[in-house]
């Protein structure tokens, strides 16, 4: 069983291709449409990498953040932030992410940024 990552995103087809791309790769993938079934999802699943959208519907990424260090056992989880948002780079760092990557990526460089957390 490989490495699980959990992609939180709203955008179907994003997830979809991202978690396709993961599976060929050896990840197990979890995918969650919004923040609140991201929350549902990490307590239940226990990811070993997170990759965060930040503007999801119900809780988005930054709320995500802080609620999960409300979650025991999950605190230390590595967290890659994946948005079209470049002007929030520094807040996301701030609060202690691993990685923030700006849409569209190269999937190589994304896939070079999970194995190197996990």
């Amino acid at each position: 069983m490989g490495k699980k990552v959990l992609i939180a995103d709203d955008d179907p087809t994003l997830t979809r291709l991202l978690g396709s791309y993961l599976g060929e790769h050896g990840f197990d993938v979890v995918v969650a449409n919004d923040g609140d079934e991201a929350l549902q999802k990490l307590e239940v699943e226990h990811p070993d990498l997170i990759i965060l959208d930040v503007v999801m519907p119900k809780v988005n990424g930054y709320a995500f953040l802080f609620a999960m260090r409300k979650i025991e056992g999950v605190v230390k989880t590595p967290i890659i932030v994946l948005t079209c948002k470049p002007e929030l780079v520094d807040i996301f760092m701030a609060e202690g992410v691993q990685e923030y990557v700006i849409k569209p990526f190269p999937h190589q460089e994304l896939l070079d940024k999970i194995r190197k957390y996990i």
